[in-house]
């Protein structure tokens, strides 16, 4: 059955969407000898599909894996990097990272460090990051500066960036220091920068941030040990159906499933 490269690609574990598409426009795809392009639709089963001249089977693919990272700064968010800085692949040993189509769900900002979930899995990715799904995030934030509770007050009920409004937040100061006001924030939404910039914006800019849990998944509960930077670990089976229990519990992408799965 025809369906988008890109789409197909997720599916066979080889990429999220997002990056598929960024290795059909950099004229890594083939379709049948010929240079793929954005959009086009293919038959997995009846279409030859190459990767840097590898054939792609429909028969092979890998086993869904599904992981916690803890990000360290510095470290980008990405599979492949054009300047040449350490993505969270390098942090993966060979035998996960090639060949199994394993990818970033989101990102974190070069700078910030924290939780991150990498997986092979495209619809799971596809649910988390689409612009419906509302799964929490919690994050450590240090600030400079003080804010008042007139300010949280404003960061809680929405913020205008770029003509749209962020959603409401829950944010509480937790410890003040010398360097300025640690924050707890909770996000049901991942706009670029989106704490940066709101703290920007109010006057407060964040000079650390850190996101300590996905939803229920956290670096450290009281029966995980601490994940330590750069480390990683595979999510337990609870916790991977967590996940799939946040995409089933949106009913426009439960409603709309075949138009919306990668």
């Amino acid at each position: 059955m025809e369906a988008r490269l890109q789409k197909v690609l997720a599916q066979l574990g080889i990429a999220s969407r997002r990056e598929a598409e960024e290795m059909i426009r950099r004229s890594r795809v083939r379709i049948n000898g010929v240079l793929a392009h954005l959009g086009q639709k293919v038959d997995p089963e009846k279409d030859a599909i190459a990767i840097d001249g590898k054939l792609i089977s429909p028969k092979q693919r890998p086993a869904l894996i599904y992981l916690l990272l803890h990000k360290p700064a510095g470290v980008v968010s990405t599979c492949y990097d054009p300047h040449q800085r350490p993505t969270v692949l390098d942090l993966l040993p060979k035998e996960l990272r090639e060949g199994s189509g394993i990818h970033p769900v989101g990102r974190l900002d070069v700078d910030s460090t924290g939780a991150l979930i990498l997986t092979n899995d495209g619809d799971l990715t596809f649910g988390l990051t689409h612009p419906r799904h509302s799964i929490s995030k919690t994050y450590r934030v240090l600030v400079k500066g003080h804010p008042p509770e007139a300010v949280l007050r404003m960061w809680r009920q929405g913020v205008v960036l770029e003509g749209r409004k962020t959603r409401p937040a829950k944010v509480q100061i937790v410890e003040s220091s010398a360097q300025g006001s640690f924050l707890e924030i909770v996000l049901q939404e991942g706009r670029n920068r989106q704490i940066r910039r709101v703290a920007q914006q109010l006057g407060y800019p964040v000079i650390q941030l850190h996101r300590s849990a996905i939803g229920s998944i956290q670096l450290q509960t009281p029966k995980e040990p601490f994940l330590p930077e750069g480390k990683y670990r595979f999510l337990k089976d609870r916790e991977i159906q967590f996940l799939r229990e946040q995409i089933d519990q949106e009913p426009e992408f439960r409603s709309q499933n075949s138009e919306f799965r990668i």
